[in-house]
């Protein structure tokens, strides 16, 4: 649908402002698209004279035309994942521009393996048909080579392995391979060889090896730098000239990865340079994911472009792939759920051909974290051959898991070890501290699992929008029922729109704080059943939603992400047990690149809503590396009769490491878990917070210059859950944003300096700043406001 812009068949507004896009007619698409160009193969010469095509994502059935020659059709070219190098020697005119046709066939992802998104988003009425990734035409000689993959070892060796080809028919080729190694520095480390003999049409794989000198190791981005190698090879012919092809600079780092079992609860573990690696990550991912904290993505069935890959490496970002659920990717005998076609023997062939260019394209980078082969059902015994020898013919050396459920399992490989129990809505804090570790609450490895929440902020609510987006009309997240429910029972009837996006703030502030930290406190080798990992569902959204989403589509994040960001993006953090009222500490560090300090001192206080001190302890204690820690108890909430607010700091002698802060309802919720669906469990009584209400105004000063804001709470209560916003001159939002600290309670007295990211948008910006018990205030670069 895109390419329909730049011909002004469509605009950018009549396409995606507001509902348009669901007044599209699909009928228009359920025609072939034709996607044409002109360009030559590169100069032809006596040594280079032969000439390849390489496709790498068409959505999702093709035609392909080189000057007018048939070169593949729909048949072969099936698959939006399928990549393909057809050589076309024979059809291109040497120095010469040729032209080259794709006819894309109609998308359906209920019959094509194609790119679908289930309830997470709104469909395009084309289904995405069409190429979405680059087509490739190279001119080589007669041998051609493909990407090296790469292999490493901790102690420095390193393995490439290439595939090299006689593209001549009736033609045997020997010569060599030459590879340089460089260091992250630049600086040329090693330069292995190997010899080759080929006869006619063979292809063969070859294998090359290296021993660096202390080696620089790729870490995680919480654990250390990431140092990046490169390898380029070229391979040369006995009696030809020069270079017969050549492979571009191909990065990988030197890591491993592995994975081991719970075999009591089937839960994995995943280890990097055999470091017990706690996974913390969301679905999709986008560029202020590293603030937040989070260290892996999880892509199902969105393996986007191999840029994506890269940024990972260089960020030191983990990716956890897969393919995805719920159609046609899942359409085996065993899957009684599904809704997409049965697989045919045909179908058998596309998937070993989508995996093996996957694969191919994955392999060398150090963010590879695994891949899942199925997603909520496990794949067929067939398939799972097919995908693992498909893998392993690529040279995979990260985990190969056959499900993010533990629902069934293949003979092959057994059990993904991972579980899918929801919840995919409102969850309450103490559902996730849950003894019985019933459904989603802390204990093993959660693969899709969140309150729902993500609710944007007015500034994101413009009033000529005209939807948007929970789910379809036939999902159970289709409305806002469960959340509302909640709200009013928790925090009372809102009064305008305003009031409610406020306590809505609260909400999932609350709800996906208690989520991150459980999973976090959880993390002991000690415990029977460790959490070894959560993906949160799902980080953002690629249109305006009110649910499933870490920031809004609008790139302005809420009380949701800063909650996310406060919990996990340091990594030292002390948090509160909702269950047993105890205080816990983590420790996320890594034992090579953390001091020896190790003794640290917590702080609690507990405070009721007219500002009087009622607990007030401080307990010295030594943290543990790469782990989590129950420190001691909260006293004094066993007697509370109203509401009461909880200030945690953790602190190395003189310097803050870690501040939490809950407002804490005399009695938990209760749920009722003998009714629970796939996505909620019901609550029968709520906690009680609306008191809140009540409570008088507190009196914040605000002083702005530059990038920083300075808050003092001059009064003797608490200023609970102060908002900041900027603005523009016009009194618009100004996204993207974000601040170091965001949605902040304040104890009578305290300061607090906070820094804020934006990009240029000239004079006149403004610091907006309310809050529960907080009057609404403005106030410029410059200023002061009280």
């Amino acid at each position: 649908m895109p390419t329909l812009i730049p011909i002004g068949f469509y605009t950018e507004q009549e396409l995606f402002y507001s509902t348009n896009l669901q007044h599209v007619s699909p009928d228009q698409f359920r025609v072939p698209s034709l996607y044409r160009t002109e360009g030559v193969c590169g100069p032809s010469s006596d040594a280079l004279k032969y000439c390849t095509l390489r496709t790498n994502g068409i959505s999702s059935r093709a035609n392909i035309y080189l000057s007018g020659h048939l070169i593949a059709d729909k048949d072969i070219q099936a698959g939006a994942y399928v990549g393909l190098e057809y050589d076309v020697t024979d059809f291109v005119t040497s120095n010469q521009s040729n032209v080259l046709l794709v006819e894309c066939f109609p998308t359906d992802c209920n019959r094509d393996f194609a790119l679908g998104f289930v309830d997470w988003n709104l469909y395009p009425p084309d289904n995405g048909t069409g190429m979405w990734r680059n087509i490739e035409m190279k001119r080589t000689g007669q041998v051609s080579l493909s990407m090296p993959r790469i292999t490493t070892t901790l102690d420095g060796s390193i393995y490439a392995f290439l595939d090299i080809k006689n593209l001549a028919k009736n033609e045997s080729a020997s010569g060599y391979l030459d590879c340089i190694v460089h260091d992250p520095q630049g600086y040329r480390t090693s330069a292995p060889k190997s010899g080759f003999d080929l006869t006619p049409s063979e292809k063969m794989k070859l294998e090359v090896k290296a021993k660096l000198n202390r080696p620089q190791i790729w870490w995680p981005q919480q654990w250390g730098d990431q140092p990046l190698y490169s390898v380029q090879c070229n391979a040369s012919t006995r009696g030809q000239d020069g270079i017969s092809d050549h492979t571009a600079d191909t990065k990988f780092g030197i890591r491993t990865i592995s994975s081991r079992l719970n075999t009591t609860h089937n839960d994995t573990t995943f280890y990097v340079n055999s470091e017990r690696f706690q996974v913390l990550g969301a679905g999709y991912t986008s560029d202020i994911f590293l603030h937040m904290g989070l260290n892996t993505i999880r892509l199902q069935g969105k393996q986007e472009q191999p840029r994506l890959y890269e940024l990972a490496d260089e960020m030191g970002i983990m990716l956890l792939a897969g393919w995805e659920c719920c159609d046609k990717w899942e359409g085996w005998s065993c899957n009684d759920e599904g809704i997409g076609e049965k697989w045919s023997d045909a179908d058998y062939s596309i998937v070993n051909l989508s995996m093996r260019h996957e694969a191919e394209m994955m392999q060398s980078h150090p963010s590879m974290l695994g891949f899942l082969i199925g997603n909520d059902f496990w794949p067929d015994d067939r398939a799972t051959k097919i995908y693992v020898d498909a893998l392993k013919a690529f040279d995979w050396n990260v985990p190969i898991l056959a499900s993010a459920s533990q629902r069934g399992a293949p003979a092959l490989i057994g059990n993904g070890n991972m579980k899918m129990d929801g919840p995919y809505d409102w969850a309450t804090p103490n559902h996730w501290y849950d003894s019985q570790q019933r459904l989603g609450s802390a204990g093993g490895f959660g693969s899709e699992l969140g309150a729902g929440v993500g609710t944007p902020e007015i500034g994101s609510l413009p009033p000529n929008k005209g939807l948007y987006h929970m789910s379809t009309n036939a999902s159970s997240l289709y409305t806002r029922q469960i959340y509302n429910d909640a709200l009013w029972a928790q925090y009372g009837a809102p009064t305008n729109l305003v009031s409610y996006l406020l306590d809505v703030q609260m909400m999932d502030y609350e709800a996906t704080k208690s989520q991150f930290e459980v999973y976090t406190s959880r993390w002991s080798s000690s415990l029977a059943r460790p959490v070894t990992g959560m993906i949160y569902w799902m980080l953002n959204n690629a249109w305006p939603s009110l649910h499933w989403n870490l920031f809004d589509y609008y790139l302005h994040p809420s009380g949701s992400y800063y909650r996310a960001k406060a919990t996990i993006s340091k990594l030292e953090h002390v948090i509160f047990d909702y269950q047993d009222q105890s205080v816990y500490v983590i420790d996320r560090r890594l034992a090579p690149n953390a001091p020896e300090d190790k003794d640290r001192t917590v702080d609690i206080e507990v405070m009721v809503l007219d500002g009087k001190m009622i607990v007030r302890r401080s307990v010295e204690m030594s943290t543990e590396i790469n782990c989590a820690r129950k420190i001691t108890d909260v006293p004094g909430l066993a007697n509370m009769t109203d509401v009461v607010f909880l200030r945690l700091l953790l602190n190395n002698y003189d310097c803050l490491l870690s501040r939490s802060v809950y407002w804490l309802a005399p009695t938990l919720d209760v749920l009722d878990w003998d009714n629970s669906t796939w996505c909620h469990t019901p609550v029968t009584t709520y906690s009680n917070f609306q008191s809140l209400n009540a409570m008088p105004k507190a009196n914040i000063t605000v002083s702005v210059l530059g990038n920083n804001v300075k808050l003092e709470n001059k009064s003797k209560i608490p200023a609970v859950f102060v908002r900041l916003n900027l603005v523009d001159a016009k009194g618009e939002d100004v996204v993207p944003v974000t601040w170091s600290e965001n949605y902040v309670t304040l104890w009578p007295g305290e300061k607090m300096d906070i820094e804020v990211g934006y990009g240029d948008v000239g004079g006149g910006v403004r610091i907006e700043v309310d809050g529960k018990n907080v009057e609404r205030q403005v106030v410029q670069d410059g200023g002061y406001g009280s």
